[in-house]
């Protein structure tokens, strides 16, 4: 059983019993239907409040106003804001940080900052300004990001990690290494400990343009520091070594990504299939099961997934344009290595592509399945 259930279940068990909850039990309860986004529980808690003529205080109204906003219901929030000033209970900087971010979440700028500029009886602080940044980086409005930073700097408050990524993300994407480099070194002359998402920033951006000596370099400064790649850092990296045609760098990155425990996606496992099939090297693609189990690797139905999709549309490009017994060839090697189409994996298949489709259709039907 999940603690929020077995919490529920306490709670649930103390109104049959006649027990009626305190504030801190309310509260409690609000967070964790802010955490998991239970709007409707939320909503019954605090109608049951009302009825049990219990007042809701500070924390509970925020946890509500973080809840819509995070679930982009601003006209519920702003509701919550007017309940509090009927009750003469002023919203705090948490209010407004959650105000201002339920705005930049949905890109509406214009009504973050008169939010912001409607900010009394508390002080914007560090969540405030990073927040309105990476909104105005996520709009693609650079200029209003760093007169924003500027203005926190004026205020003595200087940016930390996640405002410092904020804008690298923004520079990266606008293909600005040189700017997102110096950035970095402002970074590190302010002892400011770049984090997984500053690496994987610049590692992507790297990839991207085919600078790959310094995207592993980047690796490396990473390992360096004490941070370990994830996920995304390895996804990158593969990626970036398949666009340039790297396959068997790109291959031995999937196998360290299998080897730190992350599992790779279908895209991951595609580009490497694709990457071989497109220099017509389809012994490398079919090997490739061998290869896992070589390694002690177990197959998942990604990497089936990307095979059969591949071998069908190469099997399906010989048959085509007649070459019957070149695509029975693959097919007979697929069946060999027991890579044939399950109605569960047809269904897998992408449906954007709706040549993809086609391809695997008219290849079950040529095989009488």
């Amino acid at each position: 059983m999940g603690l929020l259930t077995w919490m529920w279940k306490i709670y649930k068990r103390m109104v049959q019993v006649g027990v009626v909850p305190n504030m801190y039990i309310y509260n409690c309860l609000f967070h964790a239907c802010s955490k998991s986004g239970d709007v409707e529980r939320a909503e019954q808690l605090l109608n049951d409040m009302d009825i049990k003529g219990v007042l809701p205080d500070i924390f509970t109204y925020n946890a509500l106003i973080s809840l819509y906003c995070r679930k982009g219901m601003h006209y519920e929030a702003l509701s919550i804001q007017d309940r509090m000033e009927r009750e003469g209970i002023s919203l705090d900087i948490v209010s407004y940080n959650s105000l201002i971010y339920g705005f930049c979440k949905e890109g509406r700028m214009r009504e973050a900052m008169r939010m912001f500029s409607e900010i009394k009886n508390a002080t914007p602080n560090h969540v405030t300004y990073t927040t309105l940044i990476d909104g105005y980086c996520k709009t693609n409005e650079l200029k209003h990001a760093l007169k924003m930073r500027e203005l926190m700097e004026a205020k003595g408050l200087y940016p930390g990690v996640v405002t410092y990524n904020s804008i690298l993300c923004k520079l990266c994407q606008d293909g600005r290494i040189r700017d997102a480099n110096r950035l970095l070194n402002e970074m590190s002359e302010r002892k400011i400990q770049a984090d997984n998402i500053t690496c994987n920033t610049l590692i992507n951006a790297y990839c991207k343009i085919g600078d790959l000596k310094s995207a592993l370099k980047f690796k490396n400064k990473m390992l360096e520091a004490g941070l370990k790649p994830d996920p995304f850092t390895y996804k990158a990296l593969i990626h970036g070594f398949c666009k340039a045609n790297e396959l068997e760098s790109a291959k031995e990155l999937m196998f360290s990504m299998l080897d730190a425990g992350f599992s790779p996606s279908y895209c991951t496992y595609s580009w490497i299939v694709d990457g071989y099939s497109k220099k017509d090297n389809m012994d490398a693609v079919l090997a490739l099961p061998d290869e896992f189990l070589s390694r002690g690797l177990c197959l998942d139905v990604s990497v089936y997934r990307a095979l059969i999709r591949r071998s069908c549309k190469s099997a399906y490009a010989y048959w085509i344009v007649g070459k019957a017994s070149a695509a029975s060839s693959i097919l007979e090697e697929m069946a060999r290595r027991r890579l044939m189409i399950t109605v569960k994996l047809y269904r897998c298949f992408s449906t954007s592509d709706a040549s993809e489709n086609k391809v695997s259709q008219d290849l079950l039907e040529s095989c009488g399945g």
